[in-house]
């Protein structure tokens, strides 16, 4: 059973940090590509940015590039989401997800359950 659990959301003050994780389990990622999202209230979700766990290959969308960097650690199996310069309009619950197919754009195929983040002006 696939599992990706989002951790390391919170309150932050504009202009600060903070790393997500998403811890994924029970296959193989190795051809996969981890998207990370977010959606705010009251609005669609959106793409934040993308790995390709085989290549280390990046994407970004272009409200993140800059701040927001995209890693991963093949041993602990999880990827991370480092966001730096938080502004308030980045505050949504941010998820975590995978797509068996190389490349960020297209359906994904397993979603995390979601962290908040929330950035205060």
């Amino acid at each position: 059973q696939v599992q990706l659990v989002e951790s390391g959301g919170g309150l932050v003050q504009a202009g600060g940090s903070l790393r997500l994780s998403c811890a994924a389990s029970g296959r193989t990622f190795s051809s996969y590509t981890m998207g990370w999202f977010h959606q705010a209230p009251g609005k669609e979700r959106e793409f934040v940015g993308a790995i390709s766990w085989s290549d280390g290959r990046l994407y970004y969308a272009d409200s993140v590039k800059g701040r927001f960097t995209i890693s991963r650690d093949n041993a602990k199996n999880t990827v991370y989401l480092q966001m730096n310069s938080l502004k308030p309009e980045d505050t949504a619950v941010y998820y975590c997800a995978a797509r068996k197919e190389l490349g960020y754009v297209g359906l994904y195929d397993y979603w995390g359950q979601g962290t908040q983040v929330t950035v205060s002006s």
